[in-house]
């Protein structure tokens, strides 16, 4: 079929993507193209718009990452249902009934927002009217594929400082959100296509790994992250994991499990970890553990970060840090992948993090954090002897486990029955008890408010 897409001449490759992006999801939600359809080759759509094929690469691999399309291995790309959910548990498809939509929570204890009126809105507005000022030309530019290299040697000095990491800036690949920096990964992997990931996990690596067409192994957990020994009978050659403030159970992997995952990576010569440290800044008792790429010393690690967490979602910056063999991989086939971050708010990230506003607004955020920590678990006093709490002192959620055995989905329906939303932990179709309190977002008054209708729904 063909696509009628009207393209705006004049923008970056990054703007050319998003308008087929939009265009293709329009027409999706719209009812005009339909599931089951076949969409063009990337090679003929790249033909017919007269773009490079790397930016259809990027707007189909962002539909499929996000459901609206399926890749099929050695046949293209289709309409996929947006009403399906995908299941770790055997890789299954599972159908489920919609959910209304419904806007009318009081409180949304959402996992993912971040306290934007900590935001230092004016120091930001500084920077960028500085950078705006100087008339400097380069910024406008594609510049260096991978990032500007001072962003990046500062980065790699922060990731150290902070994290322990040991990796040098030509490591380090700057780019718009983790699911740009996995769709590369991807290429880079080439046929290392069967990948380990902790049970449950997060849903967009998932769904990102899923539409690469890899072949998954859900992994158990224990109390210390993934069950290494699963991992082994797994075959799986790759092993995503969080070890520093794993998603969605909370768990903190202890330095034992951490050296056991690496033995196993280094017993063959192609199998890597992804340590994905999504959260890492926040921890409230003690020191913050090291990332594992710091105890890394056979070149196994695959490093990946944000600064969507730390400063603003819509900052749209992360970071990969590949190790050598992958690394000339990459700069072999394909360094022709101009950075999606523009040149602009990289000069501004950067200005931000060398002057020191980075590591003040961290200073504050710990504390504001630490505070909503330590009410929260006040406020949840009540709850010990029907739930377990868990995920504590790091991150910005806790999880509510029943004791009595009730389904993740009676809590979600019991909370939203008080027009409360919490959210399940396990979003693969595995069974569950646990429901997720993200109180990011969430100022103390609001938490009391929302702990107080939880109550309500969840006490006996």
């Amino acid at each position: 079929m063909d696509l009628m897409i009207q393209l705006s001449t004049g923008g970056n490759s990054a703007h050319l993507y998003e308008q087929i992006y939009d265009y293709i999801k329009s027409e999706i939600k719209g009812g005009k193209l339909t599931r089951g359809e076949k969409l063009p080759s990337t090679r003929i759509l790249a033909q017919n718009l007269q773009v490079s094929r790397a930016t259809v690469d990027l707007a189909y691999g962002q539909l499929v990452s996000e459901g609206y399309l399926e890749s099929r291995p050695g046949s293209g790309y289709y309409v996929g249902n947006v009403r399906e959910l995908y299941g770790l548990d055997g890789i299954r498809r599972q159908p489920v009934e919609e959910e209304p939509v419904r806007e009318d929570y009081d409180i949304d204890f959402s996992t993912a927002a971040v306290d934007m009126e900590q935001f230092p809105f004016s120091t930001w507005r500084k920077i960028n009217r500085s950078l705006l000022s100087q008339d400097n030309a380069s910024l406008f530019s594609l510049g260096d594929p991978q990032g500007d290299m001072s962003l990046r040697k500062t980065i790699a000095d922060y990731l150290h400082s902070s994290r322990g990491a040991n990796l040098s800036p030509k490591q380090l690949i700057v780019g718009a959100g983790n699911e740009y920096l996995l769709l590369l990964l991807e290429k880079i992997l080439g046929d290392k296509r069967h990948i380990a990931l902790e049970s449950p996990t997060y849903r967009k690596a998932f769904l990102s790994f899923q539409s690469f067409g890899f072949e998954i192994s859900a992994i158990p957990m224990d109390s210390q992250g993934m069950r290494v020994d699963e991992l082994e009978k797994s075959g799986a050659q790759i092993a995503y994991v969080m070890p520093a403030h794993q998603y969605p159970t909370g768990i903190v992997m202890p330095i034992g499990r951490r050296q056991e995952l690496l033995s196993w990576a280094n017993d063959e010569e192609d199998r890597y970890i992804i340590e994905d440290d999504h959260d890492s800044e926040f921890r409230y008792k003690g020191k913050p553990i090291p990332c594992l790429q710091s105890i890394d010393s056979g070149g196994k690690v695959i490093y990946i970060g944000t600064f969507s967490k730390a400063i603003a979602p819509a900052i749209r910056v992360s970071y990969l840090a590949l190790p050598e063999p992958l690394l000339t991989v990459y700069r072999e086939h394909f360094r022709f992948f101009s950075s999606t971050v523009p040149r602009m708010d990289q000069s501004t990230l950067q200005q931000f993090l060398v002057e020191g506003h980075f590591e003040r607004h961290l200073n504050r955020m710990r504390k504001c954090y630490r505070a909503k920590h330590d009410f929260l678990l006040q406020q949840l006093k009540p709850f010990r002897r029907q739930f377990i709490i868990g995920g504590e002192n790091a991150g910005t959620f806790l999880t509510l486990t029943a004791r009595d055995g009730r389904s993740q989905e009676e809590l979600v329906a019991a909370a939203a029955a008080q027009k409360i939303k919490v959210y399940p932990m396990d979003v693969q179709g595995n069974s569950s008890e646990t429901v997720l309190i993200g109180y990011g977002g969430l100022n103390l008054e609001q938490i009391e408010q929302g702990v107080s209708a939880l109550k309500k729904a969840f006490l006996l």
